[in-house]
C-alpha cells in the first residue's frame, strides 16, 4: 500500500466521521453552542468533501508491485 492510498483511506474514514457528526448534529437541532440546524451543515459538507476525495484517491491510485 503506497502513501497516496493510505492517505485516501484516512480521508475516507474522516469523511465518514464528519458525515455522521453533521447528520447527528442536524437531527439534534445544532451542535452544542450552535445557532441553529443550518450550522450543522458545515461538518456534513466537509465530511462529504473528505469522503469523496478519499474515495477518489483510493480508486485512481495504482498499486506498485
Amino acid at each position: 500500500m503506497n502513501m497516496k492510498r493510505a492517505f485516501g483511506a484516512i480521508l475516507t474514514v474522516l469523511g465518514i466521521i464528519g458525515i455522521i457528526w453533521g447528520a447527528y448534529a442536524f437531527v439534534m437541532g445544532g451542535d452544542g453552542g450552535a445557532i441553529g440546524k443550518y450550522t450543522a451543515l458545515v461538518p456534513f459538507l466537509v465530511g462529504l468533501i473528505f469522503f469523496f476525495s478519499g474515495i477518489g484517491l483510493v480508486k485512481t491510485t495504482k498499486d506498485q508491485t
